[in-house]
């Protein structure tokens, strides 16, 4: 029960929300629901699939009662059989997918060659491939994993910074090194990355390579170059998985053309190839976050709308110039007629013509 209730009761308080027009009580190891009859057997649904989790060993958060609320309201199947389906366990804590989107994410990843997850932040996009990454390599399904991401800077100039090329390069590579770190033993990391079993590097790297029997994840890819991510995609061997990531909302790129963008549009439809899209409902961190996400997606579509607003009134307003221009040209054009029609009247010179 207080695995169910969760600390100071937040999950018994995430399920009231929930299910507004539901009264909960708990006594003991009895839980009570009161209200209208559709609404208590929608959230005693709920209940049970929350204490088949729990009983399966997963632990709970609120995201967990949010998004199996969410799953059973789109009949999208019993949320214990789609959440409970663990990663990794690390240190006694499993890495799943927590959310529908996710649950298909992961699946997509071991049922296709290449896998671009597009989404925003928090919605586990690159904790979730290098999930998958490290499984394969225990499973000895890939022989190394490669970690890569563009070293462009978010805003600010780093490139005077002091120390070796290394030194310059680890701060853009340090949350690949992190969530290593959460997914392994901390003191096998360091001589995996000696090895060459993993490879964390940035992109400009992969040029004129072929990865075989590799798990290869790049992150961030917003932020590469059309160009950049040809170069990475052709670097595909046999025997390997790529993981492309992404927010295309977040793009740091001087000029704004993003390569990630582009591939949507030219890749799109082809076999082996699956492009996973996460919503603000995968996002897993604190509950603004989802907010926030969508508050920037609501101002984006309302600055695109007035742009093409601003665009059409222009096109109008031009046509309406051309109109009159033509008007006007059509005058001249008729008043020339009819002076070259003069010109030509029998008997008459120019000059009289000029003079009558």
């Amino acid at each position: 029960m207080v695995r169910l209730l969760g600390p100071q009761d937040r999950l018994l308080t995430t399920l009231e929300r929930e299910h507004a027009g539901v009264d909960v009580h708990v006594r003991g190891n009895q839980i009570t629901l009161q209200g209208e009859r559709p609404a208590v057997e929608q959230a005693a649904t709920l209940v049970e699939e929350l204490i088949r989790m729990v009983r399966g060993g997963t632990d709970l958060g609120e995201v967990d009662v949010q998004s199996s609320a969410r799953i059973l309201r789109d009949g999208a199947g019993s949320p214990a059989d789609v959440l409970s389906q663990a990663i990794l366990t690390s240190r006694g804590k499993s890495i799943r997918p927590k959310t529908l989107g996710q649950k298909a994410y992961v699946d997509a990843i071991d049922e296709n060659t290449i896998v671009f997850g597009i989404g925003p932040a928090g919605t586990g996009k690159t904790y979730l491939a290098m999930a998958k990454a490290v499984q394969a390599l225990q499973r000895k399904e890939v022989d190394r994993i490669i970690l890569t991401r563009p070293a462009v800077e978010a805003g600010e100039r780093l490139g005077f910074l002091p120390g070796t090329l290394t030194d310059k390069i680890d701060p853009y590579l340090r949350p690949l090194y992190d969530a290593l770190n959460e997914m392994m033993d901390p003191e096998l990391v360091p001589k995996l990355l000696a090895s060459g079993v993993v490879e964390v590097a940035p992109l400009a790297y992969m040029r004129g390579r072929t990865l075989n029997n590799s798990f290869v994840v790049l992150d961030e890819a917003q932020n590469t170059t059309p160009e950049q991510m040809k170069m990475f995609l052709t670097r595909l061997g046999f025997g390997s998985s790529m993981v492309v990531t992404g927010d295309i909302t977040q793009v740091d790129l001087p000029g704004g053309a993003s390569g990630l963008s582009l591939v949507t549009r030219v890749l799109d439809g082809i076999d082996d190839i699956h492009f996973a899209r996460l919503t603000s409902d995968d996002v897993v961190r604190h509950n603004l976050v989802g907010r926030i996400v969508d508050a920037y997606t609501k101002y984006d579509a309302e600055k695109q709308k007035a742009e093409y607003e601003r665009t059409e009134r222009r096109r109008a307003n031009a046509g309406s110039a051309s109109d009159s221009d033509a008007r006007g040209a059509t005058g001249v054009n008729r008043a020339a007629r009819r002076q070259a029609t003069r010109d030509r009247l029998p008997g008459r010179s120019r000059r009289d013509t000029q003079r009558w």
